[in-house]
């Protein structure tokens, strides 16, 4: 035995029977399918996100790819740079947690 269900249309106030769609003004009234285009919207803005970070990579990654050896150089002294500063920040996190850990 299928169980009907009744939706009240939130847009227009017409009670709607097993329908994803309001029969009056084509509003969505389906809880299940808003979950899934809201899902399939949040995996859609995850894919561009991680396309435009693809396409647009920071400067030390643009330079050093740049054809000129001279740019390449700086890329490469950057990326140590942003490296050196990384490892030092981390080390200094994990001294400052063993310290108050005690």
């Amino acid at each position: 035995m299928a169980i009907t269900r009744n939706i009240k249309c939130p847009k227009c106030g017409i009670f709607n029977t097993d329908k994803e769609y309001c029969e009056h003004c084509n509003t969505l009234i389906s809880h299940q399918k808003k979950i899934a285009i809201k899902t399939i919207a949040v995996k859609q803005e995850e894919i561009d996100k991680v396309i435009h970070k693809r396409e647009n990579p920071n400067l030390a990654e643009k330079l050093k790819k740049h054809p000129n050896i001279f740019y390449k150089i700086i890329g490469w002294v950057l990326y140590s740079a942003i490296a050196i500063v990384s490892i030092i920040g981390a080390g200094l996190a994990w001294f400052i947690a063993m310290v108050a850990a005690g």
